[in-house]
C-alpha cells in the first residue's frame, strides 16, 4: 500500500548563522523533530548557502556515506585522505566515511556565494576503508528525462556509494512526463524539487517542497512548469 510523506518547504528547521543558511529537511545539529528524524537508509538532506569566502572547518565523520550536490558557485574540498578538490554545479561529490575521515569546506570565492545540497545516507556496511569520488555530469543529460547520477555499482552511470541506492536528477520543461521505476524492492523514494512546480504521484509540489514515497513500484512524475528535481531511491530498511 502506498504511503506518502509531504514535507513542504517551510516546514524545513533552519539555521542562519550568518555565514551560513542551512534548510535541514531531518532533524540536524540544534534543529531536533520527532516525526522528521529520516526516510529510511536517508538521514539528512540539508540545502546550504555559504557566504563568500566562509565554510566549515576541519571536522570528522564515520560510517556514513555523504553526497554533495553544489548548485551554484565552488565548494573547496580538503580531507585527510589527501584529497583537495574544488566542486562546482554540474558536478557531484561522495565520501565513504567508513572507518573515519575529517575534512574541511569552504567558499574559495570572496565575491560570491556557494549553494549546495549535502545528503547523508546510512552505509550497508559498516568500518569500510574511507572512499572519496568526484565526477563531473553533463547537466543536459537530465534535459526532459532522468539522468543517473548515483547507485551502488562502480560500472554504472554516475558516482557509487556502500548503499542500495540510486540517485536521478531531472530538468524539465513544462507539460513534460516521465514515469519511474523504483529499483529494488523494499526501496522508497525521497523527491526533492529544485525548483519549479512538478506533479509526483498526484502531490503537487513547488520549489524546495520534498516528498517521500514508500510501498508502489512506480512514479508518475509531471512539470507543470520548468522545473528540476532530485530522485533519490533508497532502502526502507537497511
Amino acid at each position: 500500500m502506498e504511503n506518502i510523506i509531504l514535507h513542504k518547504a517551510d516546514t524545513r528547521g533552519n539555521a542562519n548563522h550568518g555565514w551560513l543558511n542551512a534548510y535541514h529537511s531531518f532533524s540536524f545539529a540544534s534543529w531536533y523533530n520527532p516525526d522528521r528524524i529520516q526516510f529510511g537508509a536517508l538521514r539528512v538532506l540539508n540545502d546550504d548557502t555559504i557566504a563568500g569566502g566562509m565554510g566549515f572547518g576541519t571536522h570528522p565523520h564515520d560510517n556514513m556515506e555523504i553526497i554533495t550536490i553544489p548548485l551554484e558557485g565552488d565548494l573547496a574540498h580538503k580531507d585527510s585522505m589527501g584529497n583537495t578538490e574544488v566542486i562546482k554545479n554540474g558536478d557531484i561529490q561522495v565520501m565513504s566515511a567508513g572507518t573515519g575521515i575529517q575534512h574541511s569546506e569552504f567558499n574559495p570565492n570572496a565575491d560570491q556565494q556557494t549553494k549546495l545540497l549535502q545528503i547523508w545516507l546510512f552505509p550497508n556496511k559498516r568500518n569500510v576503508t574511507p572512499r572519496y569520488q568526484q565526477i563531473t555530469l553533463d547537466v543536459e543529460d537530465r534535459r526532459n528525462k532522468l539522468s543517473q547520477v548515483l547507485s551502488p555499482n562502480p560500472d554504472d552511470e554516475g558516482v557509487w556509494i556502500h548503499q542500495d541506492a540510486w540517485f536521478n536528477m531531472g530538468n524539465f520543461d513544462a507539460d513534460v512526463t516521465a514515469e519511474y521505476k523504483i529499483k529494488k524492492e523494499g526501496n522508497g523514494v525521497y523527491a526533492f524539487v529544485l525548483k519549479g512546480n512538478v506533479t509526483i504521484n498526484g502531490q503537487e509540489l513547488n520549489s524546495r517542497d520534498a516528498v517521500g514515497i514508500s510501498g508502489t513500484d512506480v512514479l508518475n512524475i509531471k512539470a507543470n512548469t520548468d522545473a528540476e528535481f532530485l530522485l533519490m531511491d533508497i532502502p526502507m530498511n537497511y
